[in-house]
């Protein structure tokens, strides 16, 4: 089954940020870029384990060792989001899943990649892992649209052999352009300008910035998101935007990486709050389709819990009576919380688990595994972002959070 919602019309916006001591001054010019939520459940289903080599893999550089990786089927389960991005003159549009865990763009996967006058071949190959899939093939200098009238000179690959992307025809990488290095051959010492660094430094865009607005999906159609480079949205969040800074313990300071603690249940909850993990460096990303936690922290969540591991679809698994305990759980960073309820916990009910229990329901927290031994305590991934309205802003070395209408929704 795969979900997939028409893009509206790209279009350009100046937009206002919501005042707060800590927000950026206003910018007169950003550019809104519609994304769509696309969901795949046809095939091998298990995101846990999806979810493990994807970040065992881009800590490692693709170097993990066979036994720290499982096989992953080509035929793969995704949700993830997706944008329509032109490259060329006159352009062709492709659509790239949106990953702030990367920093290569990159076309080609499932449409041909096609040559136009904007198009200069340079002497670099390509090659990056995922874990879940990977890319090689050439690097072209090319003019990308990001909207009408918006279009920027930017080094993309161009796929040769790909796998695990399907069923989009590549990545808009929007992580950290460091995570660029040693992704091309034979100079493998270069740095690849990010999608919004060649906004911002080719005078197309005021601030250095991405905001990432993601929506649960409540039923069928999928509900859209947005990317807004150059500024915010006001009216994709509620209140204040508060920034922190990016986390200097390594790896996860290589990534959009925060330091965070969670914790469990709440005072008025039925039973006293449980530390679930003390402050630890981890990070923020829209290619994880779970929270993932160290081992020791997701033991002590599946003893909160209560939950169970089922063998046949990879999370937990928890009775409805189960549920209707299940407090919430509290990702705290530098003196704020932001609270994941209940539903923000569970696997969405609409959407179904392939090879589930037809009365249990399904939690989105998984174990990092040994990752834990590359001192990576916790992955905030979709459904995180699904409830928080997030700016990853390179100019500043910050990630800011702020509230929307779904953060306390009762969805799933």
């Amino acid at each position: 089954m795969l979900l997939v919602a028409a893009l509206a019309p790209l279009v350009v916006l100046a937009t206002t940020v919501v005042a707060d001591p800590n927000a950026i001054p206003n910018s007169p010019i950003s550019i809104s870029l519609p994304i769509t939520k696309q969901i795949n459940l046809t095939g091998t289903f298990h995101p846990s384990q999806r979810d493990q080599n994807r970040w065992m893999n881009l800590l490692t550089g693709g170097q993990a060792s066979t036994s720290e990786i499982t096989e992953v089927p080509l035929t793969y389960s995704i949700i993830a989001y997706s944008a329509n991005i032109g490259v060329g003159d006159p352009p062709t549009y492709y659509s790239l899943t949106v990953d702030t865990g990367s920093a290569n763009t990159w076309v080609g996967a499932n449409k041909p990649y096609s040559k136009t006058k904007t198009s200069v071949k340079t002497d670099d190959f390509l090659n990056v892992p995922y874990g879940t899939a990977s890319v090689n093939g050439t690097e072209y200098e090319e003019t990308v649209t990001i909207a009408p009238g918006v279009a920027i000179r930017q080094s993309i690959g161009v796929a040769s052999n790909s796998f695990g992307i399907y069923p989009f025809d590549g990545i808009l990488g929007i992580g950290p352009k460091y995570l660029t290095l040693d992704t091309l051959f034979p100079d493998n010492t270069s740095i690849i300008p990010t999608v919004t660094d060649n906004l911002y430094g080719q005078g197309k865009i005021e601030q250095n910035l991405v905001a990432v607005s993601f929506e649960p999906t409540a039923s069928e159609p999928v509900i859209d998101g947005e990317l807004t480079f150059g500024s915010t949205d006001s009216t994709k969040y509620t209140g204040d935007i508060t920034y922190f800074p990016i986390t200097k313990t390594l790896p996860s300071g290589r990534f959009w990486g925060v330091d965070a603690s969670f914790i469990y249940g709440n005072a008025q909850g039925k039973k006293a709050p449980v530390t679930i993990l003390d402050t630890t460096a981890g990070v923020i990303d829209t290619g994880t389709n779970q929270i993932g936690l160290g081992t020791d922290a997701y033991n002590r969540y599946v003893d909160a819990t209560g939950a169970v591991y089922d063998e046949n679809t990879g999370l937990l698994r928890i009775t409805p009576a189960q549920y209707e305990n299940l407090q919430s759980l509290f990702f705290g960073i530098g003196g704020r919380t932001y609270e994941l309820n209940a539903n923000a916990q569970i696997w969405p009910r609409t959407l179904g688990v392939p090879g589930g229990e037809k009365d249990s329901i399904y939690l989105v927290v998984f174990d990092l595994g040994s990752i834990i031994s590359l001192d990576l305590g916790f992955i905030a991934g979709q459904p995180f972002l699904e409830r928080y309205y997030s700016v990853f802003d390179t100019g500043n070395s910050r990630v800011g959070f702020a509230t929307t209408p779904f953060t306390y929704a009762d969805i799933n």
